[in-house]
This record gives structure tokens, sequence and C-alpha cells, in this order.
């Protein structure tokens, strides 16, 4: 225990010091009259009142709490507790953690490993349930096939979409793909997905408090290929494709989870106002709408868009969400137009401090840059002139990028399939960043290799990876 009360998440803590706790922490504590663990089991620590026990074992490091948890039964239940963690937010010592989906590259499975910046530690999660395949029904299983096989990258929607032209048997060959990835109110969500020919309306949720995964509420919608964010603690999902009859159909609708009730809620539709402009019914029929990716911003969500005819796509603008209005408008034409690797989704995007970040990948005359979105001048400015990344694969998945414990981070899968992350925190003030590509972070003086070196390799893990799926962070 003195070795958990002495780590640096609780060095500077007021109860270090001997002073009593806050009061009104300390009065919410009060007010529960039976401890979550109940009056059956013994005091968490011999001598003291549970509230205070509470207390401390609140200040203990995240990646102790694996082990106490074996203690005994009664620091099991409080360990597990929703109460001890609305305590660590309240004494300011909720931790963030990183959690980043991959595909292992020598037996092709999908693990989702959490990476803890103050140990320094990593922590693979418990695999995700087994799902059926029965029309969407994802009660039951399937002998040997486990959910991670709905993230599977090496289907991606460009091949899928084929069954808009002509290619309808591939997607009954295909046992599950499609799902997508959200956060809120500290848990991980799995949504929708294709099992063979049925778009799912199922969601699973890891919750770390007590590590492991359940099925909830599922979607209004079944759909694939979908796009999800947190906005206002409530989980929104938009667009996707479901199966028609003539093959895969794109989906305009929207839906919003709260996780305060566990119930599902209408949004209203996207309007896709590029599509109603097209000249011709036969070009509007041809190239299908689809949303490649929403991030949350402001206050609101924004949604690239895309045209989409096998083999091209053809970027169209996007469009807002304000949910104080509960209606879509056009996304700003600077946003739109310059939003970086715009077709890899927002992925490659993140929010750090309240600014809007996207990699842009580098090209064969060009190096890979971060650019800032600038919403004064309606336009994408180079935060970071050089990082240390290629050309964008979507096959390979070699990278993503995060906001993670107040700076930018990248997530980089090696030439070794070994995973590293690199982190910077020299992204330049929003009023001088360069509107130029090709001006450096610092200043024209400042060469290749020094910029190079503003990013610094906080972790590594060599999992034999082939493919970087998805990251997501949780503060608990």
């Amino acid at each position: 225990m003195g070795a958990f009360l002495s780590s640096p998440t609780s060095k500077n803590q007021p109860w270090e010091h001997g002073e009593a706790p806050g009061p009104e922490s300390s009065k919410k504590l009060r007010l529960s009259p039976i401890p979550p663990w109940g009056h059956d089991h013994p005091r968490l620590i011999p001598g003291l009142p549970d509230e205070i026990s509470l207390q401390i074992l609140a200040r203990m490091p995240r990646i102790g709490y694996l082990k106490a948890k074996m203690v005994s039964r009664s620091w099991k239940a409080a360990i597990t507790s929703a109460e001890l963690y609305r305590l660590r937010k309240e004494l300011g010592v909720a931790e963030e953690w990183l959690y980043i989906l991959m595909k292992t590259a020598d037996d092709q499975k999908l693990v989702w490993h959490a990476f803890d910046p103050v140990s320094n530690q990593w922590q693979r999660l418990p695999l995700m349930p087994e799902i059926s395949h029965r029309r969407g029904d994802c009660r039951g299983g399937v002998s040997g096939l486990g959910l991670g096989d709905l993230v599977s990258a090496g289907i991606r929607i460009s091949n899928v979409i084929r069954g808009w032209f002509a290619h309808k048997a591939l997607l009954d060959s295909i046992p599950f793909c499609g799902c997508t990835i959200g956060t809120i109110d500290g848990c991980i969500y799995v949504l929708g997905g294709f099992s063979r020919a049925f778009a799912m309306k199922c969601v699973w949720r890891y919750d770390p408090l007590v590590n492991s995964w359940e099925e909830v509420s599922p979607m209004s919608t079944g759909r694939a290929f979908c796009k999800t964010s947190l906005l206002n603690n409530k989980l929104y999902v938009v667009g996707g494709v479901s199966k028609g009859k003539d093959g895969l159909t794109p989906l305009q609708s929207a839906e919003v989870f709260d996780p305060a009730t566990g119930a599902w809620a209408e949004v209203p539709d996207m309007t896709f106002s590029k599509v109603q402009a097209l000249p011709t019914a036969f070009l509007a029929e041809l190239l299908k709408p689809i949303a490649t990716g929403m991030t949350s911003y402001k206050g609101k969500l924004y949604v690239p868009q895309s045209l989409y005819s096998w083999p091209f796509f053809v970027d169209v603008g996007g469009e807002t969400f304000d949910p104080e209005t509960n209606s879509w408008a056009e996304m700003p034409v600077g946003m739109s137009e310059g939003w970086p690797a715009r077709q890899a989704g927002t992925k490659l995007s993140a929010v750090v401090d309240g600014d809007l970040y996207a990699l842009e990948p580098s090209t064969s005359s060009d190096s890979g840059k971060i650019k800032v979105y600038d919403p004064q001048e309606d336009t994408w400015k180079v935060a970071v002139s050089q990082v240390p990344v290629g050309g964008f694969s979507e096959s390979e998945g070699p990278y993503l990028i995060a906001g993670f414990v107040g700076k930018l981070h990248l997530i980089i899968r090696d030439v070794d399939n070994t995973i590293n992350i690199m982190q910077t925190d020299l992204l330049k003030p929003m009023d001088s960043a360069a509107p130029l590509a090709g001006t450096t972070c610092q200043s024209p003086e400042v060469s290749f290799e020094q910029e190079i070196d503003v990013w610094k390799a906080i972790a590594s893990k060599n999992i034999a990876v082939a493919e970087l799926i998805s990251c997501q962070v949780l503060s608990i």
C-alpha cells in the first residue's frame, strides 16, 4: 500500500500532507448510507472508516487495481464500483489510457491493447464476445468466430461497395466486417457491421471497471461502415450502408445513444445536398453518397462526405450537426475542401486543447504534415511541417493519430511490425501557424532533422502487428 501511495500520480495530493479531504467529496460519500460492497463485508482497511479508505484507494495508480482487486472481496467490490471512479474525477486523479485496436501479423486476430503512460505499461484487453450471424441477431455464438472479425481491416469499404456495381455476391461471402468504434462515459463501444449479408444493429461495450465486454441496447437501424463521435456525453452514429434488394444502400440516417438512459433516439437525416444538386438522375443513381468520417469540434459534429462510383471517390464537402437546433448545415467550404486525408476518415484527425488537427500523409513530392484548422479564416494551416510517416496505404494501416494527455500523438507501425507511440508538444499557436505548406513549425532556418526531433517516442511494443485499426482514449 505504501508503494502505491507514494506514486507520482498521488504525490502532490492534499491527503499526502495530512489535510482532510474536501468537504464536498466527503459530504457526498457520507450521503451513501450503505457502501456498494455492503455491511456484510469487513472494513476496507481495518481501523479506518470506509469513506476514508475509499479516498485512499481512489488515489492509487490505476494500474495497481489489477492486483488490488485480489486483496479481498471488499476491495474488489470497491475497485469495480462507479463510486470510486466518480471520486477519482472529483479528486483530479483520473488517468488517461490509450486503447489501440490492431490486427496481429501471425494469426490475423484483432486484439485491444491499453497503454498506461504513468507506469509505461501495456495491458491486453479480454477478447470480444462471439456473435451469431442470423440476420443481425448478435446473441448466441458462432464457433471459432469472434466479434473482432467485425473490424477486419482486410475488408475495406472500397471492396464492399462493389455490391452496388454488379458484384452483389461479394457481400454474402464476407463473414463479419464494417463495425465502428466509439467511446462514452468511460467505456468503449463497438457498433454494427455486416454479418454475412445482414447489417447489424448490435452494440457491445467494454467496461474497464470490470474489464469485460457485454452486449447493450441495439441501434434502431442496422448499419455497417457508419461513423461515430461523442458530443455532450452522448454517442452519435451517422450514415453507413445497409443491404437492399439491389445490393448495398447508403444510409442518410443518424441516431444518438444516451448512456444515462441506455436508449437510442432518432436524429434528423443528413441532407447530402450535393447529391440533390447533381444535374441528372443518372448521375444521382451512379454516384452514391457516403460519410467518410465524423468528429466532434466546438460543440458540433463535423461529417466529411464523398460521392462514390467504383473505383473513384469524389469529395463533396460535408455537413455539420448542431444539437441545439437539432439540424444539419453545410460544412464551411475551406474546412471541407482542405481536410487532410479525408478519404482515410477522421481517424487521422484529433482535437487537442480545443484545436482540430489532421495528418496529411507524405506524397512523392512532399513530406507528411500536421495541419490545424483556423475557424476564423476557414482554412487549414501547417502546424508541424515534418512528420515521421510515409505515404498512407489504406490496405496496411501504418499509423493513427490521437489527442492524449493534452498532447498530439502518432501511433506508428514500423517496418519491424513494432508499435511506436510518438508525442509532440510543439504545436504552433493558432495565430502563428504557417499558412503555406513547407513552412517549419519553428522558423525557416529549422532543418528537417531538427524538426523530426520534436517527435519523442514515449512507448513501443513488439506485437507483430499487421495493421492498426483504431485508437481511443478513456479517462478513468
